[in-house]
């Protein structure tokens, strides 16, 4: 078990994440913070660039010198049958690299998988491509169906599943992976139950889909493409809900009527997603707060496959 700090940081991060940020479709940062039951937000951000993460994560960040708690919507890990496949008989020098993946004699199993698919890929149409051929030339570990295959956590809540982290095109889940694990290891974030890094600087995968699920069922809230009225009053509805506190997190989000009608009037979604992000991550807050050890994150975590905060 990873030991955790004896104080939780005061400043609440919730990202939305994206593979290829641009002006278009930058990271989008909801900022706040939290007293008691109430998260409050204090600002949205949006980072055109992931070298402007890179510098927000840097421990010598003038905002975050005392430390965070931020939620972030990309996978923290894969699904094992794959990674166990390119332990056996993977292509190129993958096996040797990722050789006792799980002996922690060897180093820390999340930082020692994104470092050697990055050194084996090079980049996201690398990764894409080790994907693509999944099923063909080793394919004997596969399990039968589909090659999107899903971790644990992926379904654990019932009626709602994520995307599989094997996922690279339409929603590119694993460009996501592989471009925000990275940079998480790098700046040498602490991911509860994954890996211990800087005590106060402390990172949780958290997918928006889940908390919103929760409230307004199947209903769709955002659209890449399609802006409907009915989207968006699910939008109008979900942040109710959240101001209202009727989520099962048990707190409520503190907004300014200028801040809600920030939320409500993206199509997309993203700043929502960011501020669901951000009650996750206050959820957690308050979880280590209260006394939990891996900040409500199970005692069983596979540092492999990862784990969906409050999933």
């Amino acid at each position: 078990m990873l030991n955790t700090p004896s104080s939780s940081p005061a400043q609440l991060l919730g990202l939305d994440f994206s593979c290829a940020p641009s002006k278009r479709k930058p990271l989008t940062l909801a900022w706040g913070r939290r007293a008691g039951h109430v998260v409050k937000l204090d600002r949205v951000d949006e980072l055109p660039t992931l070298t402007e993460l890179e510098g927000l994560l840097a421990p010598d960040h003038p905002e975050l010198g005392q430390g965070f708690v931020m939620g972030c919507d990309f996978p923290f890990g894969l699904p094992k049958p794959f990674v166990d496949a390119l332990c056996a008989h993977g292509p190129g020098e993958l096996p040797t690299l990722l050789a006792k993946l799980d002996d922690p004699a060897q180093g820390q199993t999340t930082d020692r998988l994104i470092q050697a698919l990055h050194r084996h890929c090079g980049n996201r149409a690398g990764f894409q491509n080790l994907i693509d051929t999944w099923g063909q030339s080793w394919h004997t570990d596969r399990p039968a169906g589909s090659k999107l295959l899903h971790r644990p956590t992926d379904q654990a809540a019932p009626g709602t599943s994520s995307t599989s982290p094997l996922q690279t095109r339409y929603v590119p889940v694993g460009k996501m992976y592989f471009e925000g694990m990275a940079r998480l290891v790098e700046a040498n974030i602490t991911l509860p139950g994954l890996r211990q890094g800087r005590p106060q600087a402390v990172a949780f995968e958290a997918y928006p889909g889940l908390l919103a699920s929760d409230l307004l069922g199947k209903r769709s809230y955002k659209s890449e493409t399609d802006a409907t009225n009915e989207r968006l009053i699910a939008r109008m509805d979900l942040v109710d809900a959240l101001e209202q506190g009727r989520s099962r997190l048990g707190l409520r989000l503190k907004l300014s009527p200028a801040q809600r009608d920030q939320l409500v009037s993206d199509p997309k979604g993203d700043r929502l997603d960011a501020a669901l992000c951000l009650m996750l991550a206050g959820w957690a807050h308050q979880q280590h707060e209260q006394g939990a050890a891996l900040w409500g994150m199970p005692s069983n975590v596979n540092p492999i496959e990862g784990w969906i905060l409050s999933a």
